[in-house]
Protein backbone atom coordinates (compact mmCIF):
# COMPACT_ATOMS: atom_id res chain seq x y z
CA UNK A 1 0.00 0.00 0.00
CA UNK A 2 1.77 3.02 -1.08
CA UNK A 3 -0.77 5.78 1.55
CA UNK A 4 -2.90 4.65 4.21
CA UNK A 5 -4.57 8.33 4.55
CA UNK A 6 -5.57 10.81 2.19
CA UNK A 7 -4.64 14.51 2.37
CA UNK A 8 -8.23 15.88 3.18
CA UNK A 9 -9.13 13.44 6.08
CA UNK A 10 -6.15 14.48 9.30
CA UNK A 11 -7.16 16.79 11.61
CA UNK A 12 -6.51 17.77 14.82
CA UNK A 13 -6.99 14.43 16.68
CA UNK A 14 -5.25 12.99 14.54
CA UNK A 15 -2.23 14.59 16.27
CA UNK A 16 0.74 12.35 17.82
CA UNK A 17 -0.14 9.61 15.21
CA UNK A 18 2.37 8.11 12.30
CA UNK A 19 0.80 8.33 9.09
CA UNK A 20 1.81 7.93 5.32
CA UNK A 21 0.48 10.16 2.67
CA UNK A 22 1.19 10.14 -1.50
CA UNK A 23 0.12 12.55 -3.98
CA UNK A 24 1.22 15.70 -5.86
CA UNK A 25 3.62 18.49 -4.72
CA UNK A 26 1.34 21.68 -5.09
CA UNK A 27 3.69 23.86 -3.86
CA UNK A 28 7.14 24.18 -2.08
CA UNK A 29 8.42 27.31 0.50
CA UNK A 30 12.11 27.08 1.62
CA UNK A 31 12.32 30.13 5.05
CA UNK A 32 15.92 29.27 6.94
CA UNK A 33 16.57 26.16 7.99
CA UNK A 34 12.72 24.66 7.13
CA UNK A 35 11.35 23.06 4.00
CA UNK A 36 7.77 23.17 3.56
CA UNK A 37 5.70 21.49 0.71
CA UNK A 38 2.07 21.64 0.17
CA UNK A 39 0.90 17.77 -0.61
CA UNK A 40 -2.23 17.44 -2.87
CA UNK A 41 -4.11 14.37 -3.50
CA UNK A 42 -8.08 14.49 -5.12
CA UNK A 43 -9.34 15.02 -1.11
CA UNK A 44 -6.92 18.09 -0.29
CA UNK A 45 -3.81 19.61 0.79
CA UNK A 46 -1.59 18.69 3.31
CA UNK A 47 1.52 20.66 4.55
CA UNK A 48 4.57 18.33 5.49
CA UNK A 49 7.50 19.96 7.14
CA UNK A 50 11.37 19.11 6.75
CA UNK A 51 13.38 20.64 9.61
CA UNK A 52 17.15 21.24 8.59
CA UNK A 53 18.72 20.16 12.02
CA UNK A 54 16.60 17.53 12.47
CA UNK A 55 17.89 15.67 9.18
CA UNK A 56 19.68 17.81 7.10
CA UNK A 57 20.06 15.00 4.40
CA UNK A 58 16.06 14.73 4.21
CA UNK A 59 15.85 18.31 4.20
CA UNK A 60 18.03 18.41 0.80
CA UNK A 61 16.05 15.62 -0.29
CA UNK A 62 12.61 17.59 -0.10
CA UNK A 63 14.28 21.09 -1.74
CA UNK A 64 14.92 18.87 -5.11
CA UNK A 65 11.49 18.23 -5.67
CA UNK A 66 9.71 20.22 -7.86
CA UNK A 67 6.03 21.04 -8.89
CA UNK A 68 3.93 17.76 -9.68
CA UNK A 69 6.15 15.63 -8.64
CA UNK A 70 4.34 12.39 -7.39
CA UNK A 71 5.90 11.57 -3.44
CA UNK A 72 5.64 9.25 -0.51
CA UNK A 73 5.91 10.35 2.97
CA UNK A 74 5.98 8.67 6.79
CA UNK A 75 5.44 11.51 9.53
CA UNK A 76 3.67 12.70 12.86
CA UNK A 77 0.83 14.45 12.88
CA UNK A 78 1.41 17.67 14.55
CA UNK A 79 -0.11 20.52 15.51
CA UNK A 80 -0.25 23.44 13.47
CA UNK A 81 1.87 26.50 14.99
CA UNK A 82 0.49 29.08 12.18
CA UNK A 83 -2.90 27.51 11.03
CA UNK A 84 -4.79 28.16 8.01
CA UNK A 85 -8.23 28.64 7.87
CA UNK A 86 -8.53 27.88 4.52
CA UNK A 87 -8.43 24.22 4.05
CA UNK A 88 -9.90 21.36 6.35
CA UNK A 89 -6.47 20.22 7.26
CA UNK A 90 -5.48 23.75 8.65
CA UNK A 91 -5.23 22.84 11.90
CA UNK A 92 -2.27 20.32 11.58
CA UNK A 93 1.10 19.53 9.53
CA UNK A 94 3.23 16.09 8.86
CA UNK A 95 6.90 16.63 10.58
CA UNK A 96 8.15 14.05 7.75
CA UNK A 97 10.91 11.25 8.79
CA UNK A 98 11.00 9.49 5.28
CA UNK A 99 10.29 10.65 1.59
CA UNK A 100 9.98 8.10 -1.59
CA UNK A 101 10.02 9.95 -4.71
CA UNK A 102 7.86 7.74 -6.98
CA UNK A 103 7.80 10.01 -10.28
CA UNK A 104 9.42 12.96 -11.12
CA UNK A 105 7.62 15.83 -13.39
CA UNK A 106 8.64 18.33 -15.96
CA UNK A 107 7.93 22.26 -15.52
CA UNK A 108 3.83 22.25 -15.65
CA UNK A 109 3.00 24.50 -18.98
CA UNK A 110 0.64 26.30 -16.45
CA UNK A 111 0.26 26.59 -12.62
CA UNK A 112 -2.26 24.10 -10.69
CA UNK A 113 -4.02 26.48 -9.10
CA UNK A 114 -7.86 27.38 -8.83
CA UNK A 115 -6.58 31.19 -10.49
CA UNK A 116 -4.32 29.45 -13.09
CA UNK A 117 -2.03 31.12 -15.56
CA UNK A 118 -3.36 28.87 -18.66
CA UNK A 119 -5.33 30.33 -20.89
CA UNK A 120 -8.33 27.41 -22.44
CA UNK A 121 -6.72 26.40 -25.30
CA UNK A 122 -3.31 25.53 -23.18
CA UNK A 123 -5.32 23.94 -20.69
CA UNK A 124 -7.32 21.85 -22.76
CA UNK A 125 -4.21 20.34 -24.92
CA UNK A 126 -2.66 19.75 -21.34
CA UNK A 127 -6.30 18.46 -19.68
CA UNK A 128 -4.85 15.84 -17.91
CA UNK A 129 -2.98 18.29 -15.50
CA UNK A 130 -6.30 20.65 -15.89
CA UNK A 131 -8.34 18.01 -14.11
CA UNK A 132 -5.72 18.41 -11.00
CA UNK A 133 -7.28 21.48 -10.28
CA UNK A 134 -9.52 21.83 -7.32
CA UNK A 135 -12.00 23.98 -9.40
CA UNK A 136 -12.48 21.74 -12.16
CA UNK A 137 -12.42 18.47 -10.00
CA UNK A 138 -15.48 19.78 -8.09
CA UNK A 139 -17.43 19.69 -11.78
CA UNK A 140 -16.61 16.25 -12.14
CA UNK A 141 -17.68 15.83 -8.67
CA UNK A 142 -20.68 16.85 -8.78
CA UNK A 143 -21.72 15.40 -11.95
CA UNK A 144 -20.84 12.15 -10.49
CA UNK A 145 -23.47 12.76 -7.59
CA UNK A 146 -26.02 14.16 -10.30
CA UNK A 147 -25.87 10.73 -11.87
CA UNK A 148 -26.35 8.67 -8.60
CA UNK A 149 -29.17 11.18 -7.22
CA UNK A 150 -31.13 10.52 -11.14
CA UNK A 151 -30.72 6.88 -10.82
CA UNK A 152 -32.37 6.90 -7.24
CA UNK A 153 -35.09 8.99 -8.04
CA UNK A 154 -36.05 6.78 -11.22
CA UNK A 155 -35.45 3.82 -9.69
CA UNK A 156 -37.61 4.40 -7.00
CA UNK A 157 -40.32 5.66 -9.12
CA UNK A 158 -40.37 1.89 -11.24
CA UNK A 159 -37.81 2.95 -14.02
CA UNK A 160 -35.58 0.15 -15.25
CA UNK A 161 -32.05 1.55 -16.76
CA UNK A 162 -31.74 0.00 -20.73
CA UNK A 163 -28.55 0.85 -22.80
CA UNK A 164 -29.45 1.24 -26.22
CA UNK A 165 -26.46 1.20 -29.24
CA UNK A 166 -24.10 3.78 -30.45
CA UNK A 167 -24.08 2.54 -33.69
CA UNK A 168 -27.27 3.29 -35.48
CA UNK A 169 -28.65 3.89 -38.82
CA UNK A 170 -28.94 7.38 -40.16
CA UNK A 171 -31.87 9.72 -39.73
CA UNK A 172 -32.62 12.83 -42.13
CA UNK A 173 -34.51 15.16 -39.61
CA UNK A 174 -32.74 17.06 -36.87
CA UNK A 175 -28.89 17.99 -36.61
CA UNK A 176 -26.44 16.48 -39.34
CA UNK A 177 -25.19 12.76 -38.13
CA UNK A 178 -21.86 12.22 -37.35
CA UNK A 179 -21.05 9.09 -39.76
CA UNK A 180 -19.10 5.30 -39.42
CA UNK A 181 -18.26 3.59 -42.44
CA UNK A 182 -18.62 -0.30 -42.12
CA UNK A 183 -15.85 -2.06 -43.37
CA UNK A 184 -17.65 -5.38 -43.53
CA UNK A 185 -20.48 -3.93 -45.88
CA UNK A 186 -18.39 -1.65 -48.43
CA UNK A 187 -20.26 1.90 -48.95
CA UNK A 188 -22.77 1.81 -46.11
CA UNK A 189 -22.55 3.72 -43.20
CA UNK A 190 -23.55 3.49 -39.75
CA UNK A 191 -24.45 7.05 -37.49
CA UNK A 192 -24.06 7.79 -33.95
CA UNK A 193 -27.29 8.36 -32.31
CA UNK A 194 -28.13 12.18 -31.98
CA UNK A 195 -30.72 10.67 -29.30
CA UNK A 196 -31.88 6.75 -29.00
CA UNK A 197 -35.53 8.60 -29.43
CA UNK A 198 -36.93 5.53 -31.97
CA UNK A 199 -34.58 2.98 -29.64
CA UNK A 200 -36.41 4.36 -26.34
CA UNK A 201 -40.22 4.15 -28.53
CA UNK A 202 -39.26 0.65 -29.49
CA UNK A 203 -38.91 -0.14 -25.64
CA UNK A 204 -42.26 1.19 -25.30
CA UNK A 205 -43.37 -1.49 -27.58
CA UNK A 206 -41.76 -4.09 -25.53
CA UNK A 207 -43.68 -3.47 -23.18
CA UNK A 208 -41.03 -1.55 -21.01
CA UNK A 209 -42.95 1.12 -19.52
CA UNK A 210 -40.75 3.16 -17.57
CA UNK A 211 -37.27 3.22 -19.26
CA UNK A 212 -34.17 5.49 -18.79
CA UNK A 213 -30.57 6.08 -19.68
CA UNK A 214 -27.58 8.18 -18.95
CA UNK A 215 -26.75 8.10 -22.73
CA UNK A 216 -24.12 9.73 -24.71
CA UNK A 217 -25.18 11.87 -27.83
CA UNK A 218 -23.37 13.29 -31.01
CA UNK A 219 -24.75 16.25 -33.26
CA UNK A 220 -22.82 17.12 -35.94
CA UNK A 221 -23.64 21.11 -35.36
CA UNK A 222 -21.68 24.56 -34.78
CA UNK A 223 -20.60 24.87 -30.71
CA UNK A 224 -21.26 27.33 -28.34
CA UNK A 225 -21.07 27.69 -24.91
CA UNK A 226 -24.03 24.96 -23.92
CA UNK A 227 -23.43 22.87 -26.85
CA UNK A 228 -20.58 20.09 -27.63
CA UNK A 229 -20.24 17.12 -31.05
CA UNK A 230 -21.05 14.85 -27.82
CA UNK A 231 -23.52 15.08 -25.13
CA UNK A 232 -24.93 13.49 -22.23
CA UNK A 233 -28.54 13.37 -21.62
CA UNK A 234 -30.81 11.61 -19.25
CA UNK A 235 -33.06 10.07 -21.57
CA UNK A 236 -36.19 8.94 -20.22
CA UNK A 237 -39.69 7.50 -21.78
CA UNK A 238 -43.39 6.23 -20.19
CA UNK A 239 -45.85 4.41 -21.30
CA UNK A 240 -49.87 4.94 -20.90
CA UNK A 241 -49.23 9.12 -20.00
CA UNK A 242 -50.34 11.86 -20.80
CA UNK A 243 -48.57 15.77 -21.39
CA UNK A 244 -49.20 16.38 -17.18
CA UNK A 245 -48.06 12.93 -15.92
CA UNK A 246 -44.51 13.43 -18.07
CA UNK A 247 -44.67 17.05 -16.77
CA UNK A 248 -45.33 16.43 -12.98
CA UNK A 249 -42.66 13.41 -12.70
CA UNK A 250 -39.95 15.22 -14.19
CA UNK A 251 -40.80 18.58 -12.27
CA UNK A 252 -40.46 16.76 -9.21
CA UNK A 253 -36.87 15.39 -10.41
CA UNK A 254 -35.94 18.43 -10.99
CA UNK A 255 -36.83 19.40 -7.22
CA UNK A 256 -35.35 16.24 -6.02
CA UNK A 257 -31.92 17.18 -7.29
CA UNK A 258 -32.10 21.15 -6.40
CA UNK A 259 -32.70 19.94 -2.55
CA UNK A 260 -30.31 17.11 -2.86
CA UNK A 261 -27.53 18.71 -4.77
CA UNK A 262 -27.91 22.65 -3.78
CA UNK A 263 -30.42 22.32 -0.77
CA UNK A 264 -32.65 24.56 -2.17
CA UNK A 265 -36.42 23.73 -1.57
CA UNK A 266 -38.39 24.73 -4.71
CA UNK A 267 -42.19 24.73 -3.44
CA UNK A 268 -45.14 24.79 -5.76
CA UNK A 269 -45.94 23.49 -9.50
CA UNK A 270 -43.25 25.40 -12.23
CA UNK A 271 -45.18 28.11 -14.20
CA UNK A 272 -46.40 26.82 -17.88
CA UNK A 273 -45.50 29.54 -20.73
CA UNK A 274 -47.12 29.04 -23.69
CA UNK A 275 -44.81 29.07 -26.87
CA UNK A 276 -46.90 31.91 -28.98
CA UNK A 277 -46.59 33.88 -24.82
CA UNK A 278 -42.82 33.57 -24.29
CA UNK A 279 -42.04 34.51 -27.73
CA UNK A 280 -44.44 37.39 -27.78
CA UNK A 281 -43.23 38.80 -24.24
CA UNK A 282 -39.25 37.52 -24.47
CA UNK A 283 -38.37 36.67 -27.79
CA UNK A 284 -37.44 33.15 -26.78
CA UNK A 285 -38.68 29.90 -26.44
CA UNK A 286 -36.03 29.42 -23.48
CA UNK A 287 -37.17 33.04 -21.19
CA UNK A 288 -34.86 34.35 -18.55
CA UNK A 289 -37.71 34.61 -15.76
CA UNK A 290 -35.15 35.74 -13.18
CA UNK A 291 -35.77 39.62 -14.09
CA UNK A 292 -38.21 41.77 -15.75
CA UNK A 293 -38.37 43.57 -18.38
CA UNK A 294 -41.28 42.03 -19.91
CA UNK A 295 -41.59 43.43 -24.13
CA UNK A 296 -44.42 46.19 -24.77
CA UNK A 297 -45.60 46.27 -27.92
CA UNK A 298 -46.17 49.98 -29.11
CA UNK A 299 -47.35 50.34 -32.79
CA UNK A 300 -50.64 51.67 -31.66
CA UNK A 301 -49.01 54.39 -29.40
CA UNK A 302 -45.80 54.97 -31.61
CA UNK A 303 -46.66 54.80 -35.25
CA UNK A 304 -48.06 57.90 -37.74
CA UNK A 305 -46.34 60.75 -36.38
CA UNK A 306 -43.73 61.53 -39.09
CA UNK A 307 -40.91 59.20 -37.37
CA UNK A 308 -40.46 57.65 -40.68
CA UNK A 309 -38.29 54.52 -38.90
CA UNK A 310 -41.72 53.87 -36.53
CA UNK A 311 -44.07 54.66 -39.45
CA UNK A 312 -42.54 51.96 -42.11
CA UNK A 313 -42.06 49.44 -39.12
CA UNK A 314 -44.16 46.36 -39.00
CA UNK A 315 -43.59 45.83 -35.37
CA UNK A 316 -42.76 47.85 -32.25
CA UNK A 317 -41.63 47.02 -29.08
CA UNK A 318 -39.38 47.88 -26.62
CA UNK A 319 -38.02 46.95 -22.48
CA UNK A 320 -37.73 48.82 -19.53
CA UNK A 321 -34.94 48.80 -17.35
CA UNK A 322 -35.73 50.07 -14.03
CA UNK A 323 -33.31 52.25 -12.23
CA UNK A 324 -31.07 52.73 -15.63
CA UNK A 325 -32.10 56.13 -16.60
CA UNK A 326 -28.59 57.26 -15.20
CA UNK A 327 -26.90 55.52 -18.14
CA UNK A 328 -24.55 58.34 -19.85
CA UNK A 329 -24.88 58.73 -23.79
CA UNK A 330 -21.84 56.39 -23.99
CA UNK A 331 -23.55 53.75 -22.49
CA UNK A 332 -26.12 54.21 -24.78
CA UNK A 333 -23.80 54.17 -27.75
CA UNK A 334 -22.66 50.86 -26.48
CA UNK A 335 -26.03 49.35 -26.47
CA UNK A 336 -27.07 50.60 -29.87
CA UNK A 337 -23.71 48.92 -31.15
CA UNK A 338 -24.33 46.08 -29.21
CA UNK A 339 -27.71 45.38 -31.18
CA UNK A 340 -26.28 47.03 -34.67
CA UNK A 341 -24.04 43.65 -34.44
CA UNK A 342 -24.04 41.49 -37.14
CA UNK A 343 -25.34 38.11 -35.09
CA UNK A 344 -28.28 40.22 -33.82
CA UNK A 345 -28.95 42.75 -36.90
CA UNK A 346 -30.86 45.77 -35.44
CA UNK A 347 -30.85 48.93 -37.40
CA UNK A 348 -30.57 51.08 -34.28
CA UNK A 349 -31.79 51.84 -30.45
CA UNK A 350 -34.23 54.39 -29.37
CA UNK A 351 -34.63 55.28 -26.07
CA UNK A 352 -36.63 57.49 -23.43
CA UNK A 353 -35.36 58.26 -19.64
CA UNK A 354 -38.21 58.91 -17.13
CA UNK A 355 -37.00 61.46 -15.35
CA UNK A 356 -37.47 62.08 -11.26
CA UNK A 357 -40.69 64.42 -12.28
CA UNK A 358 -41.99 62.11 -14.38
CA UNK A 359 -41.06 64.28 -17.60
CA UNK A 360 -40.17 61.60 -20.30
CA UNK A 361 -37.01 62.83 -22.86
CA UNK A 362 -36.12 60.36 -25.30
CA UNK A 363 -34.32 60.33 -28.33
CA UNK A 364 -36.98 61.23 -30.68
CA UNK A 365 -38.69 64.34 -28.78
CA UNK A 366 -38.82 66.03 -32.15
CA UNK A 367 -41.42 63.71 -33.75
CA UNK A 368 -43.71 63.42 -30.39
CA UNK A 369 -45.25 65.25 -27.56
CA UNK A 370 -44.94 64.86 -24.27
CA UNK A 371 -48.27 63.55 -24.41
CA UNK A 372 -47.57 60.66 -26.56
CA UNK A 373 -44.40 59.82 -24.99
CA UNK A 374 -46.32 60.06 -21.13
CA UNK A 375 -48.76 57.11 -23.15
CA UNK A 376 -45.37 55.02 -23.68
CA UNK A 377 -44.02 55.60 -20.01
CA UNK A 378 -47.68 54.33 -19.00
CA UNK A 379 -47.50 51.13 -20.96
CA UNK A 380 -44.48 50.23 -19.96
CA UNK A 381 -45.45 50.92 -16.27
CA UNK A 382 -42.37 53.13 -16.09
CA UNK A 383 -41.23 54.94 -13.29
CA UNK A 384 -39.15 57.64 -12.13
CA UNK A 385 -35.26 56.60 -12.91
CA UNK A 386 -36.64 54.20 -15.52
CA UNK A 387 -34.40 53.73 -18.98
CA UNK A 388 -37.05 52.52 -22.10
CA UNK A 389 -34.96 50.86 -24.83
CA UNK A 390 -37.31 50.39 -28.15
CA UNK A 391 -36.73 48.43 -31.25
CA UNK A 392 -38.08 48.27 -34.81
CA UNK A 393 -38.27 46.55 -37.56
CA UNK A 394 -40.06 44.66 -40.80
CA UNK A 395 -40.45 41.39 -39.31
CA UNK A 396 -42.03 40.92 -35.89
CA UNK A 397 -40.44 37.60 -34.70
CA UNK A 398 -36.74 38.65 -35.90
CA UNK A 399 -37.34 41.82 -33.80
CA UNK A 400 -38.38 39.65 -31.15
CA UNK A 401 -35.31 38.08 -31.06
CA UNK A 402 -33.02 40.98 -31.22
CA UNK A 403 -35.09 42.46 -27.95
CA UNK A 404 -34.33 39.48 -26.33
CA UNK A 405 -30.81 39.68 -26.45
CA UNK A 406 -30.84 43.59 -25.36
CA UNK A 407 -33.20 42.18 -22.28
CA UNK A 408 -30.77 39.69 -21.55
CA UNK A 409 -27.56 42.19 -22.10
CA UNK A 410 -29.00 44.50 -19.75
CA UNK A 411 -30.19 41.73 -17.00
CA UNK A 412 -26.28 41.49 -17.31
CA UNK A 413 -25.29 44.85 -17.36
CA UNK A 414 -27.50 45.09 -14.35
CA UNK A 415 -26.62 42.42 -12.27
CA UNK A 416 -30.40 40.52 -12.19
CA UNK A 417 -29.10 37.59 -13.80
CA UNK A 418 -28.09 36.05 -10.26
CA UNK A 419 -26.32 32.36 -10.67
CA UNK A 420 -27.69 31.59 -7.41
CA UNK A 421 -31.10 32.16 -8.11
CA UNK A 422 -33.53 29.70 -10.16
CA UNK A 423 -36.34 30.23 -12.34
CA UNK A 424 -38.03 27.57 -13.90
CA UNK A 425 -41.02 26.97 -16.22
CA UNK A 426 -42.00 25.19 -18.85
CA UNK A 427 -42.59 26.31 -22.32
CA UNK A 428 -45.75 24.23 -23.89
CA UNK A 429 -47.62 24.30 -26.85
CA UNK A 430 -44.72 24.36 -29.72
CA UNK A 431 -45.44 24.61 -33.15
CA UNK A 432 -45.70 21.59 -34.55
CA UNK A 433 -44.13 22.71 -37.63
CA UNK A 434 -41.53 25.11 -38.63
CA UNK A 435 -40.81 26.39 -42.61
CA UNK A 436 -37.02 25.57 -43.90
CA UNK A 437 -36.11 28.03 -46.34
CA UNK A 438 -32.50 26.05 -46.94
CA UNK A 439 -34.70 22.62 -47.54
CA UNK A 440 -38.06 24.25 -49.11
CA UNK A 441 -40.61 22.57 -47.12
CA UNK A 442 -41.88 22.34 -43.30
CA UNK A 443 -39.92 20.58 -40.95
CA UNK A 444 -40.89 19.10 -37.81
CA UNK A 445 -39.86 21.55 -34.59
CA UNK A 446 -39.21 19.07 -32.27
CA UNK A 447 -38.90 15.45 -34.24
CA UNK A 448 -41.18 13.60 -36.91
CA UNK A 449 -42.35 11.82 -33.85
CA UNK A 450 -43.64 13.90 -31.63
CA UNK A 451 -47.78 13.40 -31.38
CA UNK A 452 -49.86 16.88 -32.37
CA UNK A 453 -52.26 18.11 -29.81
CA UNK A 454 -55.51 16.33 -30.22
CA UNK A 455 -58.04 19.13 -30.73
CA UNK A 456 -55.36 20.36 -33.88
CA UNK A 457 -55.18 16.76 -35.96
CA UNK A 458 -57.83 17.92 -37.95
CA UNK A 459 -55.30 21.09 -39.09
CA UNK A 460 -53.00 18.46 -40.71
CA UNK A 461 -54.71 18.31 -43.59
CA UNK A 462 -55.94 22.41 -44.42
CA UNK A 463 -53.52 24.01 -42.27
CA UNK A 464 -50.62 21.93 -40.75
CA UNK A 465 -48.51 25.43 -39.75
CA UNK A 466 -51.31 25.82 -37.12
CA UNK A 467 -51.26 23.07 -35.61
CA UNK A 468 -49.36 22.46 -32.20
CA UNK A 469 -47.09 20.02 -30.60
CA UNK A 470 -47.63 18.05 -27.44
CA UNK A 471 -44.44 18.73 -26.38
CA UNK A 472 -42.21 20.30 -23.56
CA UNK A 473 -39.61 21.77 -22.52
CA UNK A 474 -38.16 22.77 -19.04
CA UNK A 475 -36.07 26.15 -18.76
CA UNK A 476 -34.19 26.83 -16.15
CA UNK A 477 -32.15 30.94 -16.03
CA UNK A 478 -32.77 31.14 -19.26
CA UNK A 479 -31.56 27.71 -20.60
CA UNK A 480 -33.28 24.62 -21.58
CA UNK A 481 -32.60 21.99 -19.77
CA UNK A 482 -34.57 19.30 -20.80
CA UNK A 483 -37.52 18.80 -23.57
CA UNK A 484 -39.73 16.31 -24.54
CA UNK A 485 -43.27 15.09 -26.05
CA UNK A 486 -45.90 12.84 -25.96
CA UNK A 487 -45.36 10.57 -28.96
CA UNK A 488 -47.39 9.30 -32.36
CA UNK A 489 -48.00 5.69 -31.55
CA UNK A 490 -50.04 5.24 -34.54
CA UNK A 491 -48.75 4.03 -37.88
CA UNK A 492 -51.50 6.05 -39.93
CA UNK A 493 -50.66 9.14 -37.65
CA UNK A 494 -47.13 8.69 -38.42
CA UNK A 495 -47.51 7.75 -42.11
CA UNK A 496 -49.49 11.15 -42.06
CA UNK A 497 -47.00 13.17 -40.63
CA UNK A 498 -43.98 11.90 -42.76
CA UNK A 499 -46.22 13.08 -45.71
CA UNK A 500 -46.30 16.26 -44.35
CA UNK A 501 -42.31 16.80 -43.83
CA UNK A 502 -42.36 15.71 -47.76
CA UNK A 503 -41.01 11.85 -47.29
CA UNK A 504 -42.44 9.67 -50.54
CA UNK A 505 -43.65 6.55 -49.05
CA UNK A 506 -40.95 4.86 -49.99
CA UNK A 507 -38.45 7.03 -48.51
CA UNK A 508 -40.57 6.61 -45.19
CA UNK A 509 -40.54 2.82 -44.99
CA UNK A 510 -37.02 2.84 -45.84
CA UNK A 511 -35.77 5.14 -42.96
CA UNK A 512 -38.33 4.58 -40.36
CA UNK A 513 -40.15 1.46 -41.84
CA UNK A 514 -39.06 -0.95 -38.21
CA UNK A 515 -40.57 1.90 -36.43
CA UNK A 516 -44.18 2.07 -38.29
CA UNK A 517 -44.06 -1.61 -38.35
CA UNK A 518 -43.52 -1.79 -34.97
CA UNK A 519 -46.61 0.57 -34.19
CA UNK A 520 -48.39 -2.54 -36.22
CA UNK A 521 -48.36 -4.63 -33.33
CA UNK A 522 -50.04 -3.27 -30.31
CA UNK A 523 -48.11 0.02 -29.36
CA UNK A 524 -49.09 1.45 -26.32
CA UNK A 525 -49.78 5.72 -25.70
CA UNK A 526 -46.05 6.83 -24.62
CA UNK A 527 -44.17 9.90 -23.87
CA UNK A 528 -41.05 10.82 -22.39
CA UNK A 529 -38.34 13.68 -21.75
CA UNK A 530 -34.50 13.89 -22.13
CA UNK A 531 -32.80 16.50 -19.64
CA UNK A 532 -29.48 17.62 -20.92
CA UNK A 533 -26.98 16.38 -17.67
CA UNK A 534 -24.02 18.81 -18.67
CA UNK A 535 -26.31 21.73 -18.89
CA UNK A 536 -27.97 20.58 -15.48
CA UNK A 537 -24.59 20.01 -13.69
CA UNK A 538 -23.34 23.21 -15.08
CA UNK A 539 -26.41 25.07 -13.52
CA UNK A 540 -25.37 24.08 -10.19
CA UNK A 541 -22.08 24.32 -10.53
CA UNK A 542 -22.17 28.36 -11.89
CA UNK A 543 -20.59 27.30 -14.84
CA UNK A 544 -20.57 29.91 -17.77
CA UNK A 545 -20.08 26.42 -20.20
CA UNK A 546 -20.88 23.21 -20.36
CA UNK A 547 -17.07 22.15 -21.06
CA UNK A 548 -15.95 23.13 -17.57
CA UNK A 549 -17.88 19.96 -16.50
CA UNK A 550 -17.16 17.22 -19.44
CA UNK A 551 -13.65 15.44 -18.38
CA UNK A 552 -12.26 15.43 -22.30
CA UNK A 553 -14.31 18.46 -24.12
CA UNK A 554 -13.59 19.56 -27.54
CA UNK A 555 -12.88 22.91 -28.53
CA UNK A 556 -14.98 26.03 -30.14
CA UNK A 557 -14.09 23.98 -33.69
CA UNK A 558 -15.01 20.60 -32.55
CA UNK A 559 -11.93 19.63 -32.02
CA UNK A 560 -9.93 17.67 -29.35
CA UNK A 561 -6.67 19.29 -28.86
CA UNK A 562 -5.37 16.95 -26.57
CA UNK A 563 -5.76 13.78 -28.40
CA UNK A 564 -5.31 16.00 -31.54
CA UNK A 565 -8.75 14.50 -33.00
CA UNK A 566 -10.25 14.49 -35.86
CA UNK A 567 -7.10 13.20 -37.56
CA UNK A 568 -6.12 12.08 -41.08
CA UNK A 569 -6.69 7.95 -41.60
CA UNK A 570 -3.84 5.84 -43.03
CA UNK A 571 -3.96 5.15 -46.52
CA UNK A 572 -4.43 1.42 -45.52
CA UNK A 573 -7.45 2.05 -43.41
CA UNK A 574 -9.34 4.47 -46.30
CA UNK A 575 -8.70 1.27 -49.01
CA UNK A 576 -10.50 -0.83 -46.31
CA UNK A 577 -13.07 1.17 -45.99
CA UNK A 578 -13.38 1.63 -49.60
CA UNK A 579 -13.01 5.41 -48.85
CA UNK A 580 -11.61 8.05 -51.18
CA UNK A 581 -11.07 11.14 -49.87
CA UNK A 582 -11.80 14.51 -52.13
CA UNK A 583 -9.24 17.23 -51.85
CA UNK A 584 -10.68 20.56 -52.38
Amino acid sequence: MYRTHTCGELRISNVNQTVTLAGWVQRSRKMGGMTFIDLRDRYGITQLVFNEEVNAELCEQANRLGREYVIQVIGTVSERFSKNQHIPTGDIEIIVSALNVLNSSLTPPFTIEDNTDGGDDLRMKYRYLDLRRTAVRKNLELRHKMTIEVRKYLDAQGFIEVETPILVGSTPEGARDFVVPSRMNPGQFYALPQSPQTLKQLLMVSGFDRYFQIAKCFRDEDLRADRQPEFTQIDCEMSFVEQDDVINLFEGMAKYLFKTIRGVELTGPFLRMPWAEAMKYYGSDKPDLRFGMKFVELMDIMKGYGFSVFDGANYIGGICAEGAAHYTRKQIDALTDFVKRPQIGAKGLVYARVEADGHVKSSVDKFYSQEVLQKMKEAFGAKPGDLILILCGDDAMKTRKQLCELRLEMGNQLGLRDKNKFALLWVVDFPMFEWSEEEGRLMAMHHPFTHPKEEDISLLDTNPEAVRADAYDMVCNGIEVGGGSIRIHDAKLQEKMFEILGFTPERAQEQFGFLMNAFKYGAPPHGGLAYGLDRWVSIFAGLDSIRDCIAFPKNNSGRDVMLDAPSVLEPKQLEELKLIVKED
